[in-house]
């Protein structure tokens, strides 16, 4: 291990001590047996694809540099611990941030799909957080969907020359609130309103979680920022063999 990647491995573990502590709380995203069979089916058949692309994107990114694994492994670890902070927030779910959007910046949506399921695995087994029934409903909206939003705004931002840190802060902060845009509508689909629908039933959901998600992405943001910072002073030659930062 170089003097880099012992650094980078400290500030890691660092993180990991500083964020692991956290209270006990119903169940990461949507928990277990909260969705009817039908709706745990469909959306993990809609991840399919993605997951796919994910594993052949992840297989050339080895490929083509083993040392670029120390920064997949961070932003998997960072994935991790940050999605473990959770407030209750709607019976059956709970407010957290996601942490997706660091690795969909730095390797691109399809990677974060492999990283987000493989760690919704684990805390649902090992910490009982979320579900294996809605294993694929969770990954569709944290792995996924927030993902390609938060790389779609960062290129935005990149191709107008908006400043890189500011684009990071919203690529980060608006891919999570994306990913409970979308826990809501799947929630309101499941379980419409009896009065005006699914849509009523998204608005209210929305509702519930906007007064605990909006300050969480807030600070989402401003963390991916602060990591992207210290990657930029300890592991430029890392970044720059991503194609994060310029040669």
């Amino acid at each position: 291990m170089t003097k880099k990647q012992s650094v980078l491995f400290k500030l890691s573990v660092v993180f990991a001590m500083m964020f692991s502590v956290c209270p006990t709380a119903l169940a990461m995203h949507i928990m277990e047996g909260y969705l009817p069979p039908s709706y745990c089916i469909g959306w993990g058949v809609v991840c399919l694809p993605f997951l796919v692309k994910g594993f052949i994107t992840i297989k050339k990114i080895f490929t083509e540099n083993r040392k670029n694994i120390t920064l997949l492994a961070m932003a998997g670890a960072y994935i991790f611990v940050i999605s473990a902070l959770k407030i209750p927030s709607v019976t059956g779910s709970c407010s957290h941030m996601t942490g997706t959007g660091f690795g969909a910046i730095l390797f691109g949506p399809s990677t974060v799909s492999i990283l987000g399921i493989i760690v919704l695995i684990f805390q649902a087994v090992l910490l009982a957080h979320g579900g294996l029934t809605t294993l694929g409903a969770n990954t569709f909206s944290m792995a996924i969907a927030g993902p390609f939003v938060s790389y779609g705004i960062y290129a935005l931002c990149k191709k107008i020359n908006v400043n890189k840190r500011f684009g990071v802060f919203l690529g980060a902060a608006i891919g999570d609130l994306f990913t409970y845009c979308v826990t809501s509508v799947q929630l309101a689909l499941a379980y419409p309103s009896e009065n005006g629908g699914v849509l009523t039933s998204a608005v209210e959901f929305l509702g519930v979680f906007a007064p605990t998600q909006l300050p969480l992405a807030v600070v989402e943001g401003i963390l991916t920022v602060l990591i992207v910072m210290a990657l930029e002073n300890y592991a430029k030659p890392e970044l720059k063999a991503i194609g994060f930062s310029k040669a």
